[in-house]
């Protein structure tokens, strides 16, 4: 083979390998962009949730291809962030996760590593007496949540959902069973009087029906940090209903609860994990049975 043809092919060759490594850090690169813009839509998407999303109502997301939502959090300054990253399949494949789109104001309880094309949300207002946050609770369509011999208020507030992922009573094959007592084919097992659940070998304590949801759709780790993050807007909150209440007994109208708030709010600066809301229980049904009798109410 002449000489000038064996370089023309090394060269095609040099050329055709460069052209493909092109399109592929270009492809890759444009893959990440999408990736982080699905996430920042997808914490858009929570915003109606925490402006009045009501209660009882359920809403979805409809992604084009097969999805993996990653849900991180950590506690760090003062409210901590909530941290979400996508990664999307193609060509088989997934990519690498996108860069980390972040947000102070929100909550979400959800498994680390959801996957899916369909997702559905919903919220509840946490009370710790007073309002602190909205937790919001996302699932896969591709999980199945069935709850039963759970107490009525339960059962009609799923059914009111109507959200397809949710059942009541009849468990399908396959699904995540939910038993309010003590069963054989339990994957959650909840004590409702007893303010815990069990799963996956570890035990989940919550306070009220806003944070028993968030222990059931929730990993471990995730749940015990957003509760640490709302412990966190809960202090700064405390702190200030103490001021508002020194505030108001100097116009002679004494609510009684500042001792009480300047407790909790210790308790909340010290929370580490869903072990300490037992403490804090007693406490927090006090303040709030005296705030609704108190002549001027804080909240």
């Amino acid at each position: 083979m002449p000489f000038a043809w064996v370089f023309a092919l090394l060269v095609g060759m040099v050329i055709l390998f460069l052209a493909i490594y092109a399109s592929t850090k270009i492809i890759n690169t444009e893959q990440i962009e999408l990736d982080t813009k699905t996430a920042k839509e997808i914490g858009i998407l929570l915003n109606p949730l925490e402006t009045g999303f009501e209660t009882g109502k359920t809403t979805s997301i409809q992604l084009p291809s097969d999805t993996r939502i990653h849900n991180r959090c950590n506690n760090n300054g003062n409210f901590g962030r909530q941290i979400i990253r996508v990664s999307q399949k193609s060509f088989d494949k997934w990519s690498d996760a996108g860069v980390n789109v972040s947000f102070s104001n929100k909550y979400m309880f959800s498994e680390a590593n959801a996957e899916g094309k369909k997702f559905f949300i919903f919220s509840k207002p946490f009370e710790f007496p007073y309002k602190t946050a909205d937790m919001i609770y996302l699932t896969s369509s591709k999980k199945t949540y069935c709850f039963k011999n759970a107490p009525t208020k339960i059962e009609e507030e799923i059914s009111n959902l109507n959200q397809e992922n949710m059942q009541v009573g009849n468990c399908l094959d396959g699904s995540v069973q939910i038993c309010f007592e003590n069963g054989n084919d339990c994957d959650i097992t909840v004590n409702y009087d007893g303010d815990y659940l069990d799963k996956d070998s570890e035990r989940f304590y919550f306070i009220n029906d806003a944070s028993m949801y968030a222990s059931i759709f929730s990993d471990k780790e995730i749940y015990d940090c957003q509760m640490k993050r709302i412990m966190q807007r809960g202090e700064q909150l405390s702190l200030i209903y103490e001021e508002k209440s020194v505030f108001i007994s100097k116009e002679n109208c004494n609510s009684n609860l500042g001792n009480g708030l300047l407790q909790l709010q210790s308790l909340q600066d010290g929370f580490s994990s869903s072990d300490d809301l037992i403490i804090m229980e007693n406490l927090v049904e006090n303040l709030e049975s005296q705030n609704e009798i108190a002549e001027c109410k804080l909240w």
